[in-house]
């Protein structure tokens, strides 16, 4: 009968899961899986509609903050897209010296850099796919390397971004602050990253790639059927496009320099995102690329603000009050009773959280979808078996748990051939290089960013090797202890 009414529980998630591979928007799918929630609560559970009301209120009320950072992360992303802040990096890159061995280098530092700066992986890699694949053609330089490289690039801002939608969204579920995100996996972030840079370096020189070739020509090679196909799947990069090409100032960068800095200062998140857009428009007005005080508000502001209400932060309230009503019916505990079995410390569980979070990203083929789904379910888990001596050192676990949610989701995607991302990808690649056909599998065989990422966090975790990795070190016995292994010594 137990076995029953567990399942019984779990049908929202089943739910919700079959909405969202069917195709179905978060917008739809989380409405409906929170009313079927509702209804399982109330026939197996005999809750009333007003305690799954208070539970859902009281979700929502959680992540209220996160929703108003949201709205300014749109904000930000805008203004430095349109600005300059996005292009002044692409010609830093660009200004670097590009040869055949370097190329997917520079395209995937160029990358990550963007992709914090702009909170987009999909709108970077349109942005960038042009620039880099004809540069390495351009070059010499091999282009399964380079579109790889890229690719994980623009995930990197995805995973530690201050005003990425993932990064907002996987804090925000578990109960904590983005900065404080960026602040715990920053030097393991940073890490991968130049890990990644040498392994492209090293399999350039494995490979032999030497040419050399005028970069300064790329942006001829962007013709008006690239542009025309741009402009229908991502108009954004052509602002960025634009820019590249005319020229833009190179301090427009001082902005990202600005909100990175202040934000691994500790800087409030407010603060950080509010310096990002007011440097961005006066340092804007300066080299030309900004507008008008009132079109700022109206096209900017305004727009950036409506942008996020109209699916972002709308979708969250949803999923939150889902997340609510299956908490108030403890639905999660047969899993949370699983994890715990296959667990001896605490960061074994923790590990098996990522695990969790790993295959609900492959099984919903969705960044977001495992986002919203299982980051639910690794905080229940968390919560539902282990007990912690200090509020310090619970809140170092929900910083970890919303480091599985994204980065599992983010990097994760890009080593899942039948993930969205990489069918977003392969179809950019395809618009803006049609010399060679990529498919999804080419863009996994190099991804050494998405490697190095999802294999060191699963084993820095389960081995309690983040330890020697500074800010990032989970807390162990006896200050943290699975409640099984305290009733074993009482």
């Amino acid at each position: 009968m137990n076995v029953v009414v567990g399942f019984l529980k779990f049908v929202p998630v089943f739910v919700l899961a079959g909405l969202m591979i069917q195709g179905q928007d978060a917008m739809i799918a989380a409405p409906i899986a929170f009313l079927v929630a509702v209804v399982v609560a109330m026939l197996v559970e005999k809750k009333k509609w007003q305690e799954c009301l208070d539970s859902a209120m009281d979700s929502v009320k959680n992540i209220l903050v996160a929703l108003f950072i949201l709205m300014l992360a749109y904000v930000m992303a805008n203004c430095f897209m349109a600005f300059g802040v996005g292009a002044s990096v692409v010609n830093i890159a660009l200004k670097l010296g590009v040869t055949a061995k370097t190329v997917a280098c520079v395209g995937l530092v160029c990358t990550a850099i963007l992709s914090v700066a702009t909170g987009t992986s999909w709108g970077t890699f349109a942005a960038c796919a042009p620039i880099f694949l004809w540069l390495s053609h351009i070059v010499g330089g091999d282009i399964y390397l380079t579109v790889c490289a890229i690719a994980g690039g623009a995930c990197f801002g995805d995973n530690i971004g201050l005003i990425s939608d993932t990064t907002i969204v996987s804090s925000g579920i578990q109960g904590v602050q983005v900065t404080d995100r960026i602040r715990h996996q920053g030097v393991w972030s940073i890490s991968c990253l130049i890990l990644a840079a040498i392994a492209f370096f090293i399999a350039a020189t494995v490979m032999g790639l030497h040419g050399t070739g005028d970069a300064s020509t790329v942006m001829d090679n962007i013709t008006p059927e690239i542009r025309d196909f741009l402009l229908e799947e991502r108009p954004a990069a052509l602002d960025l496009l634009d820019q590249v090409a005319n020229g833009v100032a190179l301090y427009m960068v001082i902005p990202l320099i600005l909100v990175i800095v202040l934000a691994v200062m500790g800087v409030n998140t407010f603060a950080c995102i509010g310096s990002g857009i007011v440097s961005s428009y006066v340092l804007g007005l300066f080299a030309g690329t900004a507008c008008p005080l009132q079109e700022f508000l109206d096209n900017f502001v305004f727009t950036g603000i409506e942008d996020a209400g109209a699916w972002v932060i709308p979708m969250m309230m949803w999923v939150a009050a889902f997340g609510g009503v299956m908490q108030c019916m403890d639905a999660f505990a047969p899993l949370a009773k699983l994890i715990a079995m296959m667990s001896k410390k605490v960061r074994h569980l923790l590990g098996w959280n990522a695990v969790l979070s790993l295959l609900g990203n492959a099984a919903l083929a969705d960044e977001m979808a495992q986002i919203v789904t299982i980051g639910p379910v690794i905080k229940q888990v968390t919560e539902d078996n282990v007990v912690c001596q200090t509020e310090e050192a619970e809140y170092k676990l929900k910083l970890r748990n919303a480091t599985f949610g994204d980065a599992m989701g983010v990097f994760g995607s890009q080593l899942i051939p039948w993930h969205v991302y990489l069918g977003f990808y392969v179809g950019i690649a395809a618009g803006v290089y049609p010399l060679v056909e990529l498919t999804n599998f080419d863009f996994i065989k190099f991804n050494f960013t998405a490697m190095i990422a999802v294999i060191s966090l699963l084993i820095l975790t389960f081995t309690g090797l983040d330890r020697f990795i500074p800010m990032f070190k989970m807390p162990t016995e006896p200050e943290v202890q699975l409640k099984k292994n305290m009733k074993k010594a009482a």
